[in-house]
């Protein structure tokens, strides 16, 4: 756990590292700069932590620790400065050292020797060596295969092409920590090696290389690029590599754009910041600010020379020396020319173009010219590098008409003339047997014929049925012939009204259109009972959701009701058995005296009657308010209590009657 937090750590904090020293010399590009700060936000300005701070101090003075915490933690302290100076940890340097002897894999080689090397650059004073450099190197070295890649330990059969990156980075510690010269004979049979990996390089159709293995081609690519630099970086002899496969790796992590895992994000960033600062050689990329020239606004051919991290490029000239045009067989428009220099903007331009050249779909070939002798680093570029531009313009359309023709004969019936460039309101009218004739002339500012890339007529039908012919481009005119005979079926047999609308565009046409060129009336026979029906028109999707039809409600007629004296004499009829109810009460002689005295079943006396006023209350308010369910709950309530009290008033009332009885 402890290693996994160190080495997330370590890839965050890297990767912002890196895109922060690139933004000194214009980094790759701003996406990379915004997606390092989203990894890793910097705290009161800088990136330390003192959260990972105290696991690095922690490993570094536990004698538990492993040989790969040990590493990522130096890994770590190397950045964020948490044990600096003279106070090198004793522990993990004799850790190390027995790590070295006692290795048997690729990988503990690796953790205590990279491990060894950076103890050495971090702690001023600190004299490490290795005392039998050249034994070790023979063990590391015994470890590779004959194409170029390494085993990860001699019992594992099965070669990596990413563990041949960390046995260079293995094998540039070995060399830095020998107290004397390594035998050159073994880095000479090394350098052997590098060259039979490359010979296995995998290759796109663009020029791009790159190395594939099970972790993944960008890790692979950049485990190898890191074990040549720190081994070309130890070595003083140098590396000779091929130029053009350099490029091509370089091209391969531009290209990537924006890994979305933060560990090929800082593989990315750390590749390319090996290849722009290293012993062997530093690829330059040519990139075009624009690959689109507006003639119209003679707008120039810009180019940029720049190292992978966007640092200017040393003294070179920039030679466009073909621009192929598409529509051309081999045909060049512009040979050999020079591009002039912009000191100032850092930039290659040509600012004005061959009377020949038109717009349209091109492939410029430009080569990079360097001047050597000025240069202390060994700069790479690919022999000819091919960039696709796009040169547009203004195109003139002529001769645009719009006729009706009769089918046997082919004579017009009506013509009209059409200015494409706003919308008309032409009006047609054809039969099934009659054709429709749509016609003009496209040219290029040089007054070539241009053939667009979108050229389409749209018949839209007032059920919103449409129908899309393409508009062929033959000879010197683009034309449209629609015979309704031959497309009554296609049509639906659907008569009446139908929009005309045409579309032109190209990537090299800078005044593309969308015209309403009119309505054409078409009167087609009658659909035959098996032919097939027009499609059901698609709906709205946000009509689902829009506001519905108002719903109006339609109540019966009210009843009719009696008059209102009528209605008082049958209230007065259902009082009268109440009033006749007292009148009852007051001639029986009513009286209390014999209610209770005593105060227990006065009490209950007391509830008995109030329970029973209660539920004439109720009674009232089912008449007026109250539906029958809330009603029926609470008489039950009701009941239940006149029960209890009601027996105990009766109780009493029993044996008070039974004393005056005995008495």
């Amino acid at each position: 756990m402890m290693a996994g937090s160190l080495v997330r750590s370590l890839i965050l904090i890297l990767a912002v590292a890196l895109c922060g020293a690139a933004s000194v010399f214009q980094p790759i590009s701003d996406s990379h700069r915004s997606a390092a700060l989203d990894v890793f936000v910097p705290v009161d300005g800088s990136y330390k932590s003192s959260a990972a701070c105290e696991n690095v101090v922690k490993v570094l003075a536990s004698p538990s620790s492993t040989l790969k915490d040990a590493f990522y933690a130096l890994s770590v302290n190397g950045i964020l400065k948490c044990k600096s100076g003279e106070d090198v940890p004793k522990d993990i340097v004799s850790k190390l050292q027995a790590g070295v002897k006692d290795a048997k894999l690729l990988l503990d080689f690796y953790y205590s020797v990279r491990g060894l090397v950076l103890v050495k650059e971090q702690f001023s004073g600190t004299d490490i060596s290795l005392g039998d450099a050249e034994a070790v190197f023979r063990s590391i070295k015994a470890l590779s295969q004959n194409d170029g890649r390494w085993r990860y330990s001699s019992n594992n059969p099965e070669s990596s092409t990413f563990a041949a990156g960390l046995a260079f980075e293995t094998l540039a510690g070995v060399i830095s920590l020998a107290p004397s010269e390594i035998d050159q004979s073994l880095i000479q049979t090394l350098k052997t090696g590098i060259l039979k990996l490359f010979d296995n390089i995998q290759k796109y159709d663009d020029g791009t290389f790159y190395f594939d293995g099970s972790e993944g081609p960008i890790s692979t690519t950049a485990s190898v690029i890191r074990g040549l630099t720190s081994f070309a970086a130890s070595e003083s002899t140098g590396l000779n590599l091929p130029g053009d496969k350099i490029v091509g790796l370089a091209k391969f992590f531009l290209g990537v754009g924006i890994p979305g895992d933060a560990k090929d994000f800082f593989n990315q960033i750390d590749a390319l910041a090996c290849l722009e600062d290293n012993r062997f050689s530093v690829p330059l990329i040519l990139s075009l600010p624009s690959t689109v020239i507006s003639l119209t606004k003679k707008e120039p051919l810009k180019v940029k020379v720049s190292t992978v991290l966007g640092s200017k490029a040393p003294a070179l000239s920039v030679k466009l020396a073909q621009a192929l045009s598409s529509g051309s067989k081999g045909s060049s428009v512009i040979n050999n020319q020079e591009l002039k220099f912009d000191a100032d903007s850092a930039t290659y331009f040509l600012d004005s173009f061959p009377k020949n050249f038109d717009v349209g779909k091109y492939t410029f070939v430009f080569e990079i010219l360097i001047d050597e002798s000025a240069n202390e680093k060994a700069y790479v570029t690919e022999a000819q590098t091919k960039v696709s531009v796009a040169a547009t313009g203004a195109i003139t359309i002529d001769n645009a008409e719009i006729a009706v023709l009769d089918s046997d004969v082919g004579s017009v019936e009506s013509q009209k003339k059409l200015d494409l460039t706003k919308d008309g309101a032409v009006s047609l009218s054809a039969n099934h047997l009659q054709k429709l004739r749509l016609s003009f002339q496209l040219t290029t500012p040089l007054g070539h014929v241009f053939k667009p890339h979108q050229a389409f007529l749209k018949l839209k039908h007032e059920s919103q049925v449409e129908h899309i012919f393409l508009v062929k481009t033959t000879g010197k005119k683009s034309e449209l012939v629609l015979d309704f005979l031959g497309l009554v079926e296609k049509l639906y047999y659907l008569s009446g009204k139908y929009e005309i609308q045409l579309t032109i565009g190209d990537a090299s046409m800078e005044n593309s259109l969308l015209s309403n060129i009119g309505h054409i009336e078409l009167d087609l026979p009658e659909r035959p009972e098996k032919a097939a029906r027009p499609p059901l028109q698609p709906t709205d999707p946000y009509s689902r959701y829009g506001p519905k039809a108002e719903i109006s409600h339609i109540f019966r007629v009210p009843e009719k009701l009696p008059a209102k004296q009528l209605s008082l004499v049958f209230l007065g009829l259902i009082v009268l058995p109440f009033i006749g109810f007292l009148i009852g009460l007051t001639r029986l002689g009513v009286n209390i005296k014999s209610f209770p005295s005593s105060v227990g079943a006065a009490t209950s006396a007391l509830l008995f009657h109030g329970g029973i006023g209660a539920i004439l209350l109720l009674y009232v308010l089912f008449w007026v308010k109250l539906d029958l369910f809330t009603t029926l709950k609470a008489l039950s309530l009701l009941g239940v209590f006149l029960l209890f009290v009601g027996h105990r008033t009766l109780s009493h009332l029993a044996a008070a009657s039974n004393k005056l009885k005995s008495a």
